[in-house]
């Protein structure tokens, strides 16, 4: 009888497949510094993008959208800032593999509005998954992380998240 591999790996008998994974959080925020801190642990190579120079003093932080990957998950942590649209704008240039912005799904998101009056058309502006992450109720920035870093794992493995199995 064959073991599960999945258990084997668990229990640290075979290693783990490992394929180059790149998580980019676009703006520094309480949720992108636990993004990038809980992704690391997940094997993601990350990085911080924050255009606004003054929030990115003292980070290890990109100023500008760099090139991405098809192996790039990008998360926007902020839908209030000005640069919202620019960043995602550039974003939706590569071809990374999953785009994301967090916000509420009851209130129109402000992403749609800010693409299209950069003359975004709706193909591209339809890249954008919102909302993002497991809906596990989470409320505080270690939660929005973990729901976030859960659903792009799950969206990673095809697999619809939660319970059923």
């Amino acid at each position: 009888m064959t073991e599960d591999v999945a258990c084997a790996v668990a229990h640290g008998e075979v290693p783990s497949e490992s394929g180059r994974r790149v998580l980019a959080a676009v703006f520094a925020s309480p949720v992108a510094e636990h993004l990038l801190r809980y992704g690391r642990d997940l094997g993601y190579d990350t990085m911080l993008v924050e255009p606004d120079p003054h929030r990115a003093a003292g980070l290890d932080a990109l100023t500008g959208m760099p090139e991405l990957s098809p192996s790039t998950d990008v998360v926007v942590t902020d839908h209030h800032r000005d640069e919202l649209g620019p960043m995602l704008r550039d974003a939706l240039q590569h071809e990374a593999r999953w785009i994301g912005i967090m916000g509420n799904p009851r209130h129109a998101g402000p992403h749609v509005q800010a693409l299209r009056d950069l003359g975004v058309d709706d193909v591209q502006i339809e890249r954008v998954h919102r909302p993002i992450g497991l809906n596990i109720g989470s409320r505080t920035p270690p939660e929005i992380a973990i729901a976030t870093l859960a659903g792009l794992v799950a969206d990673r493995n095809g697999k619809p998240g939660g319970f059923e199995f």
